[in-house]
């Protein structure tokens, strides 16, 4: 895995926008989500109700998972 693919600025906003976009969450986008939910000390309430969104998306197969 390459620096490319694992930008250290990004922003849970942002790597919201790209899977909403695509409509799936790849391997790349789980693994920058927990990257930077890892570095993060807490969540602010905007971020919390983005992940929701993400979550609910999953749940009713709004979004896809994997490749």
């Amino acid at each position: 895995m390459t620096a490319e693919f694992f930008p250290t600025q990004v922003t849970v906003e942002d790597l919201v926008a790209q899977i909403f976009v695509s409509r799936r969450i790849t391997p790349v986008n789980q693994y920058q989500l927990k990257t930077v939910l890892l570095t993060k000390d807490w969540l602010d309430e905007e971020e919390q109700t983005m992940l929701n969104r993400l979550f609910y998306g999953v749940r009713h197969g709004l979004l896809k998972v994997g490749e």
